[in-house]
């Protein structure tokens, strides 16, 4: 997976991952990786700024092995705080859920039957780096659902067909945040299966939300809930 920019590769190394490939210009480079990967690439401007993914590239770029990260692979707490994206499609909103889950000091975010691979350099970019700070998995629906009965986790789905409203419900003890795509939402699948159906009111024209800023709202006022002192 490619890895572009000075803090996200750091927050990768700081995560344990190691480079592949370290590439940089040293005439966009305003701060250095003490690092070195196995294969080191020095290029001018003009090429750098040919293979970035950035408007303003800082001049770094690394390509690191994809993780391989399963579910029974992610430590939970006593009372875990989780996030499940299924079919969510766009890298941009994926990276911006990374980034509520890694404020909210999530546990972990799963997204089942994924749409876009999510070590997508867009992805990566969107997270800000959070992608190596937030436990990431990849898994079905149908494996993340036994998952979740395995470990005494309620399922939350977000629906705005639902009654109640998601400030109206207890959201404390092991939770799973669920959210579908924006356009159809969540399948059948995880709406009948959840223990909850939550709505976030909305008084406008148009009936939706971006998944990113529903996850977020849903997710800080669990954290509200849970009295976390850094919450704010």
């Amino acid at each position: 997976m490619l890895v572009e920019g000075f803090d996200e590769i750091t927050l990768a190394l700081t995560a344990g991952y190691e480079p592949q490939t370290l590439l940089t210009a040293p005439e966009l480079a305003t701060r250095q990786i003490d690092f070195s990967a196995p294969e080191n690439i020095t290029v001018n401007r003009a090429v750098f700024e040919k293979i970035s993914y950035r408007d303003n590239p800082d001049g770094w770029l690394a390509v690191f092995p994809t993780p391989k990260v399963s579910l029974e692979d992610l430590r939970l707490g006593l009372s875990p705080l989780l996030i499940v994206a299924e079919s969510v499609e766009k890298p941009g909103n994926l990276g911006a859920i990374l980034r509520t889950a890694d404020a909210a000091r999530a546990d972990a975010l799963i997204v089942c039957d994924p749409r876009t691979d999510i070590y997508n350099p867009n992805v990566v970019r969107a997270s800000r780096g959070t992608l190596f700070t937030v436990p990431t998995v990849e898994a079905d629906s149908a494996g993340t659902l036994s998952f979740l009965r395995r470990n005494g986790i309620r399922i939350l789905a977000a629906t705005p067909q639902a009654v109640s409203l998601y400030t109206d419900q207890d959201l404390r003890g092991p939770l799973a945040v669920v959210v579908g795509t924006e356009d159809r939402g969540l399948t059948g699948l995880w709406l009948d299966e959840a223990d909850i159906q939550v709505r976030i009111p909305m008084l406008g024209k148009v009936n939706s939300l971006n998944v990113s800023i529903a996850t977020a709202l849903i997710v800080y006022e669990a954290v509200r809930q849970r009295g976390t002192k850094d919450a704010i």
